[in-house]
């Protein structure tokens, strides 16, 4: 069973599919580099990242602040949870221009 955590990030992915056809989404490895966003989405030649939470009150781990902002001064980057998920999904959608 999923936790609600994957839950939601199953769902997300489904959503951000019929947001952005042909979009690859990707799960990043936080082996590779400890706080690192969950999803990267690429989109014809737009690029974004997103971490995402259970819930607006779930805690961040090391080092994930600073890879949403850095990776939001580079393109688009924030945290993700279903109290915010139409928010963000609006920012992408303006970061992507569609």
């Amino acid at each position: 069973m999923p936790t609600p955590e994957g839950k939601f990030k199953k769902e997300l992915k489904r959503d951000l599919e019929l947001m952005f056809p042909g979009c690859i989404i990707t799960q990043l490895d936080p082996n590779d580099i400890q706080g690192i966003p969950d999803l990267l989405i690429l989109w014809n030649d737009k690029w974004a990242t997103l971490e995402c939470k259970k819930s607006s009150t779930a805690s961040h781990r090391p080092n994930q602040d600073y890879y949403v902002r850095l990776m939001n001064d580079m393109s688009y980057s924030n945290f993700i949870f279903p109290e915010n998920k139409e928010v963000i999904l609006n920012e992408l959608q303006q970061a992507f221009r569609t």
